[in-house]
């Protein structure tokens, strides 16, 4: 038997032996994979070929073998599609809605903040409004002066101060009026209450007399219980006052300056705007401001029309107080639709309390009839169509002005829906007019018009 020490020499040899085969081998594998990888158009590469291993050990040739290629896979495996991009996969329907509806909700939000600046400084939004109302009544006047050959400063003084002495004139004669007549007014309302009772129990509605006592009785009790909310009511009126000698001022004043320096207002306003939405918004203030001046000026019109008239009504059936009645109509006009109905209602209740129900139902019969002259007859014919608005954007244009900001938006909210009527009409079809200047001419078209090349190349014209 062999000793120890040489086996141990015969394994070491043999161990050695195979790892020197086997670093043969993986760099002869190493050199195959470069030689494929630098093979052009797949060709075959040539590796070079080895001999044999130390040891005896015979290697392995591997000089012109073929290139190895990935096996292809197995006919019975299925066939996995490609996905498609998750855009396509939606239906176009929903994507037009989503594209509109998060474009819906950036407009809703800008209004939303919009509404809350405007509530925040809602006595200088409704100031200069009114401000732009009075302006539009009296530019005119400022014109025709101006042609006259009174200088700008001198015409806007005499109409401003012409027209806030008239405005003023007319407050104090609804309130000398009212002063005037309260004595009277509260004894004729005591009869006429005491007629109405009367009345009430000689009707077919089997009111009993104690039914009304109760009514009474009650309705005493309510106002004196509720004494201290009347109380916060009256102080809370005091501040009403306030803003509102605050608002006429500052109305005042940017009438004036509009007055005498609307124009430059109007250049400096166009700076703030983009300029490729410049010449657009320069031909459609014009065109507001027309219209804003025929609704103010058709409103006055119509207005002193219906308060002259159901004036003269009032005044011919024995209802006192007839001329101030005719101012709250004339007031009263300038709140499309509703204020009618309110004015009219406001007669016929003191028609009632005053002189009976005769008298009340000949004021409805009046009133009905001058407001159905009005708007058949005056408003077709004094408005035209520079203010074309539907009856139910009326409606909903005053409702939502009351709402966000009681009288006064009521009040502003019909010219600032005829203005936009007017700006977007325009916007709209000044687009149209600029859409075939500005828009590319399709490729197929532009191609078509593209001049062909001269047939002989050796000269150009």
């Amino acid at each position: 038997m062999p000793r120890l020490p040489e086996q141990l020499t015969g394994l070491r040899a043999r161990t050695g032996a195979g790892l020197a085969r086997f670093s043969q081998r993986l760099n002869e594998r190493r050199a195959d994979d470069a030689a494929e990888a630098q093979a052009p158009g797949g060709g075959e590469a040539q590796a070079p070929g080895g001999g044999e291993g130390a040891g005896g050990g015979g290697g392995v040739g591997r000089g012109g073998a073929a290139p190895r290629s990935v096996p292809a896979p197995p006919d019975y495996a299925p066939a996995v599609p490609a996905r498609p991009e998750p855009v396509a996969v939606i239906p176009w329907g929903m994507r037009v809605a989503a594209e509109a509806g998060w474009r819906l909700l950036v407009l809703a939000g800008t209004l939303w903040v919009l509404m809350r600046v405007i509530s925040a400084v809602q006595l200088v939004v409704l100031a200069f409004i009114s401000a732009l109302l009075v302006t539009a009544l009296l530019q005119p006047t400022v014109a025709r002066l101006r042609r006259l050959g009174l200088p700008r400063g001198l015409a806007t003084a005499v109409t401003a101060i012409a027209g806030f002495v008239v405005m003023t004139l007319v407050g104090w004669f609804v309130v000398w009026q009212v002063m005037e007549n309260l004595g009277d007014l509260s004894d004729r309302v005591r009869d006429g209450i005491e007629e109405l009772k009367r009345w009430v129990l000689d009707s077919p509605f089997h009111v009993t007399e104690s039914q009304i006592n109760d009514l009474a009785k009650n309705l005493s009790d309510t106002i004196g219980t509720n004494t201290e909310e009347i109380t916060s009511a009256g102080l809370q009126g005091v501040s009403v006052m306030v803003e509102l000698l605050t608002g006429m001022l500052l109305a005042m004043f940017s009438t004036l300056f509009l007055l005498y320096d609307g124009k430059r207002i109007w250049q400096w306003t166009l700076k703030l705007v983009p300029a490729q939405a410049r010449d657009g918004v320069a031909g459609a203030g014009p065109r507001a401001w027309r219209t804003l001046t025929a609704y103010v000026r058709g409103t006055v019109i119509v207005a002193l029309i219906d308060a002259v008239f159901i004036g003269l009504g009032i005044y011919f059936l024995d209802v006192p107080m007839a001329v101030p009645l005719a101012v709250f109509i004339f007031l009263f006009a300038f709140i499309p639709l509703v204020g009618a109905v309110m004015s009219g209602a406001l007669a016929v209740v003191v028609a009632l309390v005053t002189q009976g129900v005769f008298t009340a139902l000949m004021v409805l019969v009046v009133v009905l009839a001058v407001q159905q002259i009005e708007g058949h007859v005056l408003q077709p014919f004094i408005l035209g169509r520079a203010v074309r608005v539907h009856p139910l954007a009326v409606v909903l244009a005053v409702a939502v002005g009351g709402v966000t900001a009681g009288i006064g938006g009521a009040v502003v909210a019909v010219p600032l829906v005829a203005v936009t009527n007017t700006v977007v009409g325009y916007l709209r079809a000044y687009s149209r007019e600029q859409a075939p200047h500005a828009a590319p001419p399709p490729p197929g078209e532009a191609l078509a018009k593209t001049p062909e090349a001269p047939a002989t190349t050796g000269s150009t014209e």
